[in-house]
């Protein structure tokens, strides 16, 4: 299979998830709004979330698939089967202690993480955070080997599954949205109680797909040997600093959501909805390269093979560049349309919706940046070195923490999205100058030529979008839902094909990007 039918396989079961996760929101917001106990459940939800990140997907995968594909390539099968139960063991015991003290120290995490949350008039708030707060605590084991399952499978080129299993979670949460609030008091209780049923079917369907593959890891009581034993070690030893990695962007993460809890109510829910947006071409785009390039990086490393290394990299950033620049003019142009569209129902106001769409504006400026960000830290990560995107990750979070002390007191709540954008732009520029200052990466030719060929394309988009803006009232149109949603898939769809048409025109051919050029 090659590299780009793999992302779009990952892209187009991604699309699904994310198009899941829209109807999950939509539904949200129209039977809680954005009020108190929406607040409370987003910041509950972004607890386990933010320890998830911390030890599973993020820096577990970091540390662990390199060295799996290194075990791989030069280990037996025994020997591989071995390093995954140990891994298993190691992970999961690790993660029911911390599980175990989150359900205890529930109400100082909360207080930590919503410290706006602890004033006498939001203690019913505070309260139904800590509750939710405990509920979802058990989803990050769950989730810790989803992505040890996912880290397997997708060495192994099963990418499919893995890009599947979230559309579980939402399908899950949409179901105890619909049918079990009733049964709960308050009914958003209903929600923590369908992201732990989705995380035990994210979990089980992964588990099959590895029992299937023959990868299955065992589990047993000799806990012991497993934290002793070698590989294991390197694990945790690449783990440490990209925890800390992880961390950063979490920490940032928040302090914004601890920021947002003292602004005015309704803030969380605004950023929560304007993320959603903004993760959509960030996980159809920059998640599907990360996970397909980081397993060749670290082979065509293993391997000393540089110029493969090379082309790999500036296969991802071409694409990066061809689809995430268009992303982003289409979330800031457009933001009014897809927030009116999506969330403009029952309880969410238009009020709402203007608030949500200032914060989608601010995302999209430093858009590019964190897709850019996907490729180039597996750069980093495939070579074993985490230790690199660490220290920029930390300088970048002290910078952010300036920019939201200057854009705060001016943006609001859009001003934390603006200073992510602006940190993240930072970040992909330090990278990327590293990268080439230590001879990993050299541009290929052409990419003057490459440039210059998507500006007229860039430049018809735009306009189109202008035009759409000025004739169409999207808040207007809440009297026809259907015709509003109609007209927004005829504004996308149009803009798409003009785009893809002028590329065709000035000679991009899909064939430059099935795989890299040697």
């Amino acid at each position: 299979m090659s590299l780009l039918r793999s992302a779009a396989l990952i892209s187009g079961l991604t699309l699904l998830s994310r198009i899941t996760g829209l109807v999950r929101d939509i539904l949200i917001a129209r039977s809680f709004g954005a009020g108190p106990l929406s607040d409370a459940f987003w910041v509950a939800f972004r607890i386990p979330n933010l320890l998830r990140r911390l030890f599973a997907e993020g820096a577990f995968s970091q540390a662990f698939v390199p060295i799996l594909g290194e075990v791989r390539s030069t280990g037996t099968e025994s020997e591989v089967k071995q390093l995954l139960n140990r891994v298993a063991l190691a992970l999961t015991s690790a993660l029911m202690l911390v599980t175990a003290l989150g359900i205890v120290a529930a109400p100082w995490v909360v207080s930590a993480m919503a410290s706006g949350m602890t004033t006498a008039d939001k203690q019913t708030e505070f309260e139904a955070a800590v509750w939710m707060t405990r509920l979802m605590f058990p989803y990050i084991v769950c989730m810790s080997l989803v992505a040890l399952a996912s880290g397997i499978l997708n060495t192994w080129s099963r990418f499919a599954v893995p890009a599947f299993t979230p559309i579980l979670l939402n399908l899950s949460m949409i179901l105890a949205s619909v049918f079990a609030a009733p049964y709960f008091d308050p009914p958003i209780y209903a929600l923590a109680a369908g992201v732990m049923a989705g995380g035990v079917a994210q979990l089980s369907v992964q588990w099959i797909a590895l029992a299937k593959l023959g990868m299955m890891p065992r589990f047993s009581l000799r806990i012991i040997q497993a934290w002793t034993d070698p590989l294991v070690k390197r694990v945790i030893k690449q783990m440490l600093p990209a925890i800390l990695g992880v961390s950063v962007a979490q920490i940032s993460l928040l302090i914004n959501t601890n920021i947002a809890t003292w602004l005015q109510s309704g803030s969380v829910t605004w950023l929560s909805f304007a993320d959603r947006l903004m993760e959509f071409p960030t996980a159809l785009l920059g998640v599907a390269l990360g996970t397909v390039l980081l397993p060749k990086l670290s082979a065509a490393y293993a391997k000393n093979e540089s110029t493969s290394y090379q082309a790999l990299l500036d296969w991802g950033l071409r694409l990066v560049i061809m689809l995430g620049i268009p992303a982003a003019l289409g979330l800031a142009l457009l933001s009014d349309g897809l927030v009116a569209t999506l969330f403009h129902y029952g309880a969410f106001g238009a009020d709402d919706v203007a608030q949500t769409q200032t914060a989608v504006m601010a995302y999209a400026i430093g858009l590019l940046a964190l897709l850019a960000i996907k490729i180039l830290a597996p750069a980093f990560y495939a070579r074993q070195d985490i230790k690199t995107p660490v220290r920029i990750a930390i300088a970048v979070l002290v910078l952010t923490q300036i920019f939201n002390l200057i854009l705060v007191p001016s943006f609001a709540h859009a001003g934390l999205a603006l200073s992510i954008g602006l940190g993240a732009s930072i970040n992909a520029l330090c990278l990327l100058y590293l990268l080439y200052k230590r001879h990993i990466y050299r541009p290929q030719s052409g990419w003057l030529r490459f440039i210059l060929r998507l500006i007229p394309a860039l430049a018809v988009m735009t306009s189109l979008l202008l035009v759409a803006n000025h004739y169409i009232d999207w808040i207007a149109l809440a009297y026809a839902p259907w015709l509003r949603a109609l007209c927004l898939l005829l504004v996308v769809s149009i803009c798409a094909a003009s785009y893809g048409f002028m590329l065709i025109l000035f000679g991009f051919r899909l064939r430059d990007f099935t795989k890299p050029h040697l």
